[in-house]
């Protein structure tokens, strides 16, 4: 029984990215989902991810090494 329920949790973990995708309906114009809303732009906080990437790296490096 226990291995028919890892199994089914594990299918259902799949697939259910396949059902999240999935598109929608046509419009008149031939537009799936209708208008899209504007892009969002990404490259205005790059610089604070990549310092907050690093400080987080020189954290966990530190804090691995103290444990050793």
């Amino acid at each position: 029984m226990k291995t028919f329920t890892k199994f089914y949790i594990l299918t259902f973990v799949l697939f259910s990215n396949f059902i999240m995708f999935a598109q929608g309906d046509e419009d008149d114009n031939g537009n799936l989902e209708g208008n899209d809303p504007p892009a969002a732009p990404i490259n205005t906080k790059l610089i604070l991810l990549a310092i907050t990437g690093i400080l987080f790296a020189i954290y966990m490096y530190r804090n691995n090494r103290k444990k050793a």
